[in-house]
Formats: structure tokens, C-alpha cells, sequence
């Protein structure tokens, strides 16, 4: 496996009125209009990142994954300096240059990005899996822990059942069940995926676990290479 230190660009944005403008530039780049591949081929890929805000590091990792056997195909992770502070809406500016570099420094095309987060399901309709979407040009979408600001109906007990994730009367994504009476999971798409695909995805990413095993496989690496980082306090 490989690790790699991430440097944050010289350009990226150090106050709230800057990243926010930075999102207004891109959201409108997102694309809605592609399904993106068909669920179960190819090769998927989870992102996630780790934090200790002490020594001021954070840690990513991108683990690909076989989309039909969900064996593991390849591993990276990178670590680097806290790029912004913590500001609900504007996490992805904490987190996209470390992934970055942890994409980069795969050995393969990751092919679908399953972020551990939130794509148009954003006060400012893009989230993490959004802006890294536009960012590399990939198909991603965002598979998050709970709702956010958004609103929902439970749904159906099933696996598979489904309810709309809402902003008032517009729906940015859905609740999905991945196992019978669990809690859901909360599918947005990020960038040229749809939303039906997008939990399509997420069903066949989930076959024995309420998360997808890209997010528990890249939780459990980027945990790890933050313990192991040499970063000093």
C-alpha cells in the first residue's frame, strides 16, 4: 500500500467568504443528466478521512474495491495539515486535498467514489461528493450516517425500502434501508450519477453491514495511517 504526504495548494481558500464563493463557482459544473455505471461493475472506490486536531494532521485513505465481488483491488492513503477549520457546509475544504492525494496515489482509475458524506444533500447542494466529483471529473455519490438538516419519513422495514430525503418539497436524496429494521443510510448523488443508481449502488456496496464496506474499509485504513503518521504535535 502506499502513503503519500498531501500538501495543500497554495491557493485554497483560509476564510468562509472565500470557500463559499469557491462553492458557488463550482456548483454549477455538477453534472445531473448521467447515469453513471451500472451498479455491481467495474471497480468502486471508498474515501474517507481522519482527524486529530491536536498535531493539526488529518489522515485519508481510497480503497478500491471489485464492484462484483467487493474483494479489494487496491489501497492508498495520505496524510497531510488540517487545510481549513471546522465549519459545518464547508467540511470538504477540511478534507479534498488529503483525498486528493490518496486518489492520486492509487495504481488504478478508481472508478465510482462513494464518499462518506453528502453530495446535493448540502444546505448549498454541494457537499463533499460533489465537489470532489467536479474537482477530478469521476462519478461520485455520498452515503452519510444521518440526515443532516434534511427531512424524512422512516422507511419501510425491508431492506431495499426507500423514503425522499427533503429540503422542504425538493428531494436531494433518499433514505435508504440496507438491513432489515436498521437505521438508514442517506444516498445523495455527488457527479454524473443518478439518484436511483445512486442507491442502486449503495445496495450492492451493503451486503452484510448498514454502511458500505467502501466506507468501513477506508474508516478502518485512515484510522490507521492517522495513528501511524510521524506528523509532531
Amino acid at each position: 500500500m502506499t502513503t503519500v504526504s498531501a500538501q495543500t495548494p497554495a491557493d485554497w481558500p483560509t476564510t468562509e467568504e472565500r470557500a463559499r464563493a469557491v462553492q458557488d463557482g463550482l456548483r454549477a459544473r455538477v453534472v445531473l443528466d448521467e447515469p453513471g455505471p451500472p451498479p455491481g461493475t467495474g471497480l468502486v472506490t471508498g474515501v474517507d478521512v481522519a482527524y486529530d486536531d491536536e498535531r493539526d494532521v488529518v489522515a485519508a485513505a481510497a480503497v478500491v474495491l471489485d464492484a462484483a465481488t467487493l474483494a479489494v483491488v487496491a489501497e492508498a492513503t495520505a496524510v497531510g495539515r488540517i487545510s481549513f477549520p471546522y465549519v459545518p457546509g464547508l467540511l470538504a475544504f477540511r478534507e479534498i486535498p488529503t483525498v486528493l492525494a490518496a486518489l492520486k496515489a492509487l495504481p488504478c482509475p478508481p472508478g465510482l467514489v462513494v464518499c462518506d458524506g453528502y453530495g446535493l444533500a448540502h444546505p448549498r447542494r454541494f457537499g463533499l461528493a460533489s465537489h470532489l466529483g467536479v474537482l477530478t471529473g469521476l462519478p461520485t455519490i455520498g452515503v452519510a450516517k444521518n440526515p443532516f438538516t434534511f427531512t424524512y419519513d422512516d422507511p419501510r422495514t425491508p431492506r431495499g425500502s426507500t423514503s425522499p430525503l427533503l429540503a422542504g418539497a425538493e428531494e436531494v436524496g433518499r433514505a435508504v434501508r440496507t438491513r432489515d429494521g436498521v437505521k438508514p443510510v442517506f444516498v445523495s448523488v455527488g457527479h454524473r450519477v443518478g439518484l436511483a443508481d445512486a442507491c442502486a449502488h449503495t445496495l450492492a456496496l451493503t451486503p452484510a453491514y448498514r454502511l458500505p464496506e467502501t466506507t468501513r474499509r477506508a474508516d478502518a485504513l485512515c484510522r490507521a495511517a492517522l495513528r501511524d503518521a510521524a506528523y509532531p504535535a
